[in-house]
């Protein structure tokens, strides 16, 4: 008799194990897609403002390292 239950709570253990697993993976799913949105709409925003600042600074940043490297 203690076999026959021992086998119902395995088959029900399977089942809430499998529902959990696909939950899981939905969820997984969902929020890999927010997250590359997000991060896509941020680039976006940062690419922006990062245009501003690097043309500013670009030119003699470059120039800096040129020299010091040409002086090894």
């Amino acid at each position: 008799m203690g076999s026959i239950f021992s086998a119902i709570g395995g088959a029900i253990n399977a089942v809430i194990s499998a529902i959990a697993s696909v939950f899981m993976a939905i969820v997984g799913g969902i929020t890999s897609v927010l997250v590359a949105i997000w991060n896509f709409i941020v680039d976006i925003i940062c690419c922006r403002c990062g245009s501003r600042r690097r043309a500013r600074t670009s030119g003699g940043g470059f120039g800096r390292r040129r020299r010091g490297a040409a002086t090894y």
